[in-house]
């Protein structure tokens, strides 16, 4: 039998199926009440793909649920599971790239979301840059926070965000001198 979340069947990614406790299961469907959209939103924005996020999501929660004994006593689970569905997404990209021909990124949903066409000049970042602004701003993570998640030193997340912010900058004021 598999493990629920509020009657939501979890699938896990270890064998035999996980046995938490009650309160463990507890713990672990408040977890995923306050941060599953939060992680959600961030990989969207990071990855350009509303439904790759979904499965990422999902895929880092039933990772996070199959080791939540460890997972849930990390200082910020939520960048763990960042990190996982990041990974996992990469993974799944890297794949599904040498086995289809390229498609454009102009099909995201929260390219027009707002009217400054900020989610648009962040979807035109480097992956890198993407992911540590998303985990700084998105997620609201501290620069240690943030290297821990994406396994990169401080000092990288630091030339990351800095240079991510001033392309954005750059991007966003020749947006306004063009209308």
């Amino acid at each position: 039998m598999q493990p629920r979340v509020s009657g939501m069947v979890v699938p896990t990614t270890s064998s035999p199926p996980v046995r938490l406790s009650r309160a463990e299961a507890d713990g672990f469907e408040a977890f995923y009440r306050v941060n599953a959209d939060r992680v959600y939103r961030a990989l969207a924005v990071t990855l350009r793909r509303d439904e790759l996020a979904r499965e990422a999501v999902d895929e880092a929660m039933a990772r996070a649920y199959a080791k939540w004994r460890t997972v849930g006593q990390l200082d910020n689970p939520a960048g763990w599971v960042f990190r996982v569905g990041l990974n996992w997404a990469t993974s799944w990209w890297r794949k599904h790239r040498r086995e289809t021909a390229p498609v454009g990124g102009d099909d995201h949903p929260a390219s027009d979301a707002t009217p400054d066409g900020t989610l648009l000049a962040l979807a035109g970042l480097p992956l890198p840059q993407r992911a540590v602004i998303t985990c700084r701003i998105l997620l609201d993570l501290t620069t240690a926070e943030t290297a821990e998640a994406l396994g990169l030193s401080e000092g990288t997340v630091k030339s990351r965000l800095a240079r991510g912010l001033a392309a954005l900058r750059v991007e966003l004021s020749t947006e306004e001198t063009a209308s």
